[in-house]
């Protein structure tokens, strides 16, 4: 039982303002190459973090190292054997470098394994180059009959 409140009057602290700079390069660097400079600084302790290994595949993508970006799908589809998304990213790597006997061999693995976006598999620019094959309009039909 409280039988009084006493407030307390505290004065405000007040922190001195300090300005500095971190030199280093790699703190220089922005976006997507930090991105890649950070994932990869991770991967060298964790080389099996999955979540790290997906946003760094992402991330060469991005900055259009599709050599990269197939590394760490194929070590991906490794890790995750039955991940439907896993095994897309692998075929729009493969696409992407224009391996179309692979990247159709990936993306009929996804479809088999429950991929089912149809729309983004219509219009993912990683595609592009299966866009004229039957084999992507019969791998459309598939999901869209399956969904």
């Amino acid at each position: 039982m409280k039988t009084g409140s006493k407030k307390r009057n505290i004065a405000p602290i007040r922190l001195p303002k300090y300005d500095f700079t971190i030199r280093a390069p790699e703190f220089q660097k922005e976006g997507e190459e930090f991105v890649i400079w950070f994932f990869e600084g991770i991967l060298e302790k964790i080389p099996d973090y999955v979540e790290c290994l997906m946003y760094l595949g992402n991330a060469y993508t991005e900055m259009g190292m599709h050599e990269k970006g197939l590394r760490i799908d194929q070590k991906l589809s490794r890790l995750r054997k039955d991940d439907p998304v896993v095994h897309y990213n692998l075929a729009c790597s493969y696409a992407l470098l224009d391996n179309i006997e692979a990247a159709f061999a990936a993306l009929e693995k996804a479809i088999e394994l429950g991929y089912k976006d149809a729309h983004h598999m219509k219009h993912d620019k990683d595609l592009d180059v299966l866009r004229e094959d039957a084999r992507f309009k019969k791998l459309m039909k598939k999901i869209l009959k399956e969904s």
